[in-house]
Order: C-alpha cells, then structure tokens, then sequence
C-alpha cells in the first residue's frame, strides 16, 4: 500500500521536476542550437540573431563539405586508431598497476601508492615532458606520443585498485589452492568480477582520448596525421576553413565557413554521444563500487 505523499512533499516534487527541467533546457539547447545552425542555409545564418528553434532553410551542403574534406577523414582515422590503442592499453596496465597495489605480499605496495599519489599533483612541466617524449622516447611525430604520456591516470587507478580491494580474499585463496598465479587471478577471476568499473575506466579514458589535441599540437607535424580535435581547432580558431571550399569569393567562403564551423563540431561530438548510453548503466554502479576511500 502507498503511503499518501504531504503537502510538503508534493511541493519539493513540483519544484524539483521544474528545476531539473529548466536544467535539462539550459543544458540541450546550446547544442540543438548548433544542430540548427549547421543544417541552415549559410546566407541565412548570418542574418541570423537570437535563439534559433528551427533551422534557417534546410541545407546539407557543410555536411557534404566536412565529408569530403580529407582532413575530417584522417583525422578520424588517427582518433580511432589513438582511441582504440590508447583505451585498450590504458585499462591493461591500469588493472595491472591496480592488482599490484592490492598485493598484500609486496611491501612497497605502500610507498608505491603514494608514488603514484604523488604524481597527481606534482609533475615535471611541459617542457622537461616534451624534452623526454620528443628526445629521449624519440616518439616525435609519432602517434605514440599521443598515447604513452597519459597511458595511465592515477584517479582511474585508484578507483580500479579500491575495486580490486572489495573482491573477497576467498576466491583468490581458493584459485592460488587450485594452482593460479597472479596473472591466471586478474585474468580469469578478478576482471571478470569487475566488470562495471572497467566499463567506467573505458569511458573516462576513452573520452579523454577523444578530446585530446595538445599532445598532437605539441609532437605531431604531419597534417594527415592530426587527430580529429587537433583539425577541429584548426577550423574554428585558426579560421581554416577555405582550404575545405573550393575556389570562390572572399565573402562566400566566409558565409559557407560559419556553417561549415558548426557542422564540424556535430561530427566531432556525435561518436561520444552515440556510444555513452550503452556504457552508462554501468557507469554509477562502477563509480560507487571503486569509489576512493578517505
């Protein structure tokens, strides 16, 4: 039987459900507005003010632009090629470096852990980092560079080691009874086990992946070799946007590249959004179940 909610209640409800949905608002339309302005007709975009509830004349014409501009192509090579690398790498020696961590037969586990605490709010600076990337790694122009230097993030590891912890002891005793090494326990028994926070660690790094373009900026010299964000920024700071447009006037490719600017950043965020619910429902339960203790 339910309980009758009081005035009370029923007033914090309303006032909640209109809250969340002002927020929901404030926090869709940037986003629908850029959707908008993407499908506008270019002429009548600039004409444009205000908010925009419907596109300014349907147009698919910066699509096609983006589509067919090699750029976009090969920048989303190189992001899925650093994404699907750099995350897999990433969570294999994140578990590795966290399955050390719980080891109770290490006695440094200790000091390690606050080597690696350490590092997350002291680091050597950009320039001795690019001086090892560039010179002693000799990964310069490589896309490496866009990977090694945050293959692993403390954060995640202490989420994934606080996770590894909240396994029982007795399924490891029994496995080590039965003959199992360490490898054999975080392979067959311990990551499977841990399934929500490794979907967690594969959205953290895989996002992080995604929108990474300083390293890019810092290491890579070859243009087909940008990331996809590295060749977004081009695009909207540094206004490289002709070289996408054939020839024409000054004044048209600057009309078509406020459009093209706008089409380009769906392209860019579209993947994420796409692939993020499936990894969601994992994503609360993964946080609370590896959450770093005090």
């Amino acid at each position: 039987m339910k309980m009758k909610k009081s005035k009370s209640e029923i007033v914090f409800l309303i006032f909640n459900y209109i809250f969340m949905f002002f927020a929901m608002i404030v926090t869709i339309y940037p986003f629908y507005y850029v959707i908008n302005c993407s499908l506008s007709n270019s002429l009548e975009l600039m004409g444009a003010r205000g908010t925009m509830l419907l596109p300014k004349g349907l147009n698919f014409e910066a699509y096609k632009t983006v589509f067919n501009n090699p750029n976009i192509l090969s920048g989303y090579k190189t992001t899925i090629i650093v994404l699907i690398a750099g995350t897999s790498l990433s969570i294999l020696m994140t578990s590795i470096g966290a399955f050390l961590l719980t080891r109770k037969k290490l006695k440094v586990r200790k000091a390690l852990s606050y080597m690696f605490i350490f590092t997350m709010y002291f680091s050597g600076g950009m320039i001795p980092t690019y001086l090892f990337v560039y010179d002693v790694l000799g990964l310069g122009n490589n896309l490496f560079a866009l990977i090694l230097p945050g293959l692993i993030s403390t954060y995640n590891l202490l989420i994934m080691r606080t996770n590894f912890e909240a396994i029982p002891e007795s399924i490891e005793e029994s496995a080590m009874i039965d003959g199992a090494n360490d490898i054999v326990i975080l392979f067959r028994f311990v990551l499977p086990l841990s399934v929500s926070v490794i979907a967690v660690m594969v959205l953290f790094y895989g996002v992080a992946y995604w929108n990474a373009w300083f390293n890019a900026l810092l290491y890579i010299r070859d243009k087909d070799k940008f990331p996809l964000q590295l060749v977004l920024r081009e695009i909207l700071l540094l206004n490289s946007t002709e070289s996408m447009m054939s020839d024409g006037a000054g004044t048209d490719k600057f009309v078509i590249g406020e459009s093209l600017k706008y089409a380009t950043i769906i392209v860019a965020t579209i993947p994420i959004l796409v692939i993020y619910p499936f990894i969601q429902k994992y994503f609360v339960k993964g946080v609370m179940i590896g959450a770093v203790k005090g």
